[in-house]
């Protein structure tokens, strides 16, 4: 009745690189490919490994069909390994230095987003991130549950701010956004009016210059191919933030044949605000 069949003549054996496991060795192709030089040619792996690495987009595929490896998401936007990279400088002193910000409120009942960029102010410097993360307090052990993923971890990190209730709480944003406001010199709030015209009202209230950003493949391709092209190129410092680094890792996009291209939560297994 439970569809389980008790048969002891079947033996399954699955051979799999650990995630930890550098997807560019050899000695993993051989860790996840018993028959490494015989079933499986070794040129043909080290030409698939030269493939995902000039395309972000091909290694979650060869690391799912060669390493038997599960990845967040059916094509990879981003190499992690350049991610990374990004992330070894620590944030310095951003006081009173000027920055644009991106407000992504989704659901009120889900992960907002607000984060600031700061421009380079010499030649050699990147542009700073800053990120501000925030869950309802009253759903967020549900959503632990159901996601698998450390939103408490991340709470009491002091890497999401959870507010008050089973929704969103706009206003703790609103006053987030007054503390930063007065200690960089905020320039502009790009937002999705979708669903937060009324608080970008309210925001404009508080003399933020508010920019309505769409969610189409026309406003979001060049954006989304910079921020490739900042990341292979270590002009962004984003200081190992892992929550947004979960949200890099989830990131896949769509592309129409045009080339124009736009992330895609359709195929982001995870939250990409």
């Amino acid at each position: 009745s439970e569809g389980v069949i008790d048969d002891p003549s079947f033996f399954a054996y699955i051979a799999a690189a650990d995630l930890e496991d550098d997807w560019t060795d050899p000695v993993t192709w051989a860790k996840a490919n018993p028959g490494l030089g015989v079933t499986v040619k070794v040129d043909y792996l080290a030409s698939e490994v030269e493939r995902a690495k000039a395309s972000p987009a091909y290694q979650n595929a060869f690391r799912r069909l060669h390493l038997n490896q599960w990845t967040s998401q059916e094509s990879r936007f981003l190499d992690m390994s350049a991610w990374d990279a990004c992330g070894t400088k620590p944030l310095p002193d951003l006081t009173g230095r000027p920055c644009f910000a991106g407000l992504d409120l989704a659901s009120t009942t889900d992960l907002a987003a607000l984060v600031l960029m700061f421009p380079p102010k010499r030649d050699g410097e990147p542009y700073w991130v800053l990120p501000r993360f925030y869950i309802p307090k009253e759903n967020m052990i549900e959503r632990v549950r159901r996601d698998r993923v450390p939103y408490d971890v991340w709470v009491r990190s002091g890497l999401i701010v959870a507010t008050e209730g089973n929704v969103i709480d706009y206003q703790a944003i609103r006053a987030d956004l007054g503390e930063l406001g007065r200690r960089h010199r905020l320039q502009e709030i790009a937002f999705d009016p979708w669903n937060a015209t009324q608080f970008a009202t309210q925001l404009e209230d508080d003399g933020y210059v508010m920019v309505q950003f769409r969610q189409g493949l026309a406003s979001m391709s060049g954006p989304t191919k910079e921020l490739l092209r900042l990341v292979l190129s270590e002009e962004i410092a984003h200081a190992g933030h892992p929550v947004l680094r979960w949200m890099a890792d989830n990131l896949a996009v769509r592309q129409d044949p045009a080339g124009n291209i736009k992330p895609d939560m359709a195929k982001s297994t995870q939250r990409i605000d």
